[in-house]
């Protein structure tokens, strides 16, 4: 008897499945997908059903998952938040150095080493308190359950820095595994033409810290050897593409001119003497937008949409959106999907409007698309609707 009572609830359930999901609406399609669209979000191309995981967020800036499936989120005061199967644990990471909060200096991005799994280490980028300011810093640590052990930073950028303007910053590693990282030009536009400051500029070094001896610049007198790209204004979006090995990044214009750049080596992306924006007073900058030497933006906006974090999509979980670039809108408060055409822009849509300042988009290991938002404080799964 015990049997029959144990058994007959989950037949009466599979029953009560099977007999939703085969009934139609009028238009033939079934009753359970109807209900499933009617709670999803209609895009160009599929509806997206977006999952919120947690509403507490307060000005996060990075998101990324190790081996063991937790999720680990940077908030810019300092801390590293740790979630496990998309549910936030009540624990963050312990033994961070203090760091130069202001503005927007502060604890910013997070990956792991692409070789994790072998050596456990962690990268983040952060604004460290040096003499004179802040500046912003590559370091590397391991984790002992919660708790960081040989804290090691790498590269520091100079000169210091006081003021929290414009500090980037996003880190990718490429086939290579060697490490880039964008930096900020902190509000001073002369800073990104000059080879000799590290500001203004994405970088590329060795996953220790060490130069890489076929950076452009290592042979030129008095320029910061770690330099990869220089003319650039404030990239806070970078993403290497491996099936191409490309690297796209995204860059804050002033008013106007946020830019989409294909990053190729010792490139000049013109900041200030080209851009497509102007002052935020609505003065000019420059009277040119193209210059000889400096490279054009594949796609930019106006007005801007203050582009952040981006990824791009390779999962089997959207293919129509496979191959896209999704990008964080902050004032615009979206995420803008751009499609290309090889290296070329071809066109965008934007998705999600209002959902708050989007601070990040990323793809977990499995597949799933992620992003994280300030002032809302979302961190949401974007989950396709079949």
């Amino acid at each position: 008897m015990k049997l029959k009572f144990k058994f007959l609830p989950l037949f009466i359930l599979i029953s009560f499945v099977n007999v939703a999901c085969s009934q139609k609406t009028e238009d033939g399609m079934p009753i359970a997908e109807r209900e499933e669209l009617e709670f999803s979000i209609p895009t160009e191309k599929l509806a997206i059903k977006l999952d919120t995981l947690f509403t507490g967020l307060q000005n996060p800036w990075g998101m990324t998952w190790l081996e063991n499936e937790k999720m680990l989120i940077t908030e810019r005061k300092g801390e590293i938040l740790i979630f496990e199967d998309d549910k936030f644990t009540g624990q963050k990471v312990q033994g961070l150095p203090a760091m130069y909060v202001n503005g927007q200096a502060g604890l910013l991005d997070i990956i792991p080493h692409p070789d994790y799994s072998q050596n456990g280490w962690i990268y983040i980028s952060y604004a460290k308190a040096v003499p004179g300011g802040g500046a912003t810093s590559i370091a590397r640590f391991k984790l002992n359950g919660n708790q960081v052990t040989g804290f090691e930073d790498l590269i520091v950028t100079v000169p210091a820095w006081n003021g929290g303007t414009h500090y980037g910053s996003r880190i990718v590693f490429d086939k290579d595994n060697f490490l880039f990282f964008t930096n900020g030009e902190r509000g001073s536009q002369n800073n990104a033409q000059n080879l000799t400051n590290s500001h203004g500029k994405i970088h590329r070094i060795k996953d220790d810290g060490t130069i890489p001896s076929d950076n452009p610049f290592v042979n030129s007198p008095n320029a910061i050897k770690s330099i990869w790209t220089y003319g650039n204004r404030n990239p806070q979006g970078m993403i290497y593409d491996q099936a191409t090995n490309r690297i796209w990044s995204v860059e804050h214009g002033p008013q106007g001119g946020d830019e989409l750049n294909l990053i190729e080596k010792g490139k000049n992306y013109g900041w200030p003497v080209i851009t497509y924006g102007i002052n935020y007073n609505g003065t000019p900058i420059t009277n040119i937008t193209e210059k000889e030497g400096m490279e054009q933006p594949v796609h930019y906006w106006t007005p801007s949409i203050a582009t952040c974090g981006m990824t791009l999509v390779t999962s089997d979980r959207y293919p129509e959106w496979k191959g896209n670039l999704l990008v964080a809108a902050l004032v615009k408060q979206h995420i803008a999907r751009i499609e290309l055409n090889g290296s070329d822009f071809s066109k965008e849509e934007k998705l999600f409007q209002n959902i708050g300042r989007v601070r990040q988009v990323s793809q977990s290991p499995d597949g799933y698309l992620y992003a994280i938002t300030e002032g809302t404080g979302l961190l949401v799964k974007m989950i396709p609707a079949r």
